[in-house]
């Protein structure tokens, strides 16, 4: 069956890459994709380490919700509803990303470009960030009169600590590459056309360890993590059901496609 990612392996590192450039926007197809390949390396005992990369301009511009359809087809064949359509007590969009958080290889993260939303959320999946001048990380949903979602609000936290990630939920704000780095969200910092480079040779220094010894640190370092993960995405989803049936989440949206300030209502 296509699907948008590809997966090689070599020298016990393994590339999981997004292929839907320029802005490789995402959807619960993809997602699901990204997770049945993260298992799969999980069972593989060659592959030590994994590279998540995308094809393009940016790493991720956020949620496709062009193709409800194909999301719809995806959802259904596991009996559940459409992420984009949200219950107030299910959403399988969320469900596979907390399969992403459960990975039990180390991922280093390819940041180029944009990673905004949803793609935010998906960009701090890795355990390691590689990233460039030219990134830009966004928690855009205040913006659009919604709530942070893609267990953004257990994992930014974690790692800017509360108050920072208090000022990018609040505002909207856009964190270039440089304060990025300042703030924890990057490891490795390096040249647009390197970065991809430099994320394997982070993974393949990772890899020359024990990889025994390694996954049973990060399971120490990582203990309850992706039960955290599953705890924020529960609550996320609960509260981003009810903002989006309100008008300012619909009036965020003109705004946002239409480059301009929203006029909210609080209704």
């Amino acid at each position: 069956m296509a699907t948008d990612i590809k997966v090689s392996s070599d020298n016990h590192v393994a590339l999981v890459e997004i292929v839907r450039p320029p802005n490789n926007f995402f959807d619960l197809p993809l997602i699901l994709d990204i997770a049945d390949a993260f298992e799969a390396l999980d069972k593989d005992d060659n592959c030590r380490a994994i590279v998540l990369a995308a094809e393009g301009k940016n790493f991720c511009a956020g949620a496709d919700f062009s193709n409800r359809g194909a999301a719809k087809s995806a959802a259904d064949k596991k009996n559940k509803v459409e992420p984009t359509e949200l219950t107030a007590t299910d959403n399988p969009l969320y469900t596979a990303a907390v399969r992403l958080f459960d990975c039990k290889k180390p991922v280093v993260g390819a940041i180029q470009g944009a990673a905004v939303g949803g793609g935010f959320g998906l960009a701090l999946v890795p355990d390691f960030r590689v990233i460039c001048a030219e990134t830009r990380f966004t928690a855009n949903f205040t913006k659009l009169g919604f709530h942070p979602g893609f267990g953004l609000t257990y994992t930014l936290p974690n790692l800017v600590g509360s108050q920072r990630a208090n000022l990018m939920f609040y505002t909207g704000r856009r964190i270039s590459g440089e304060t990025a780095m300042e703030w924890g969200l990057g490891d490795v910092f390096t040249d647009k056309d390197k970065v991809r480079e430099e994320a394997f040779v982070l993974a393949r220094e990772i890899a020359e360890s024990a990889p025994l010894a390694v996954e049973s640190v990060r399971a120490t370092m990582r203990q309850g993590f992706a039960e955290g993960v599953k705890r924020a995405t529960d609550h996320e989803s609960a509260e981003q059901y009810t903002l989006q049936l309100t008008s300012d989440h619909k009036e965020g949206l003109r705004a946002v496609a239409e480059r301009r300030p929203g006029n909210f209502k609080r209704c």
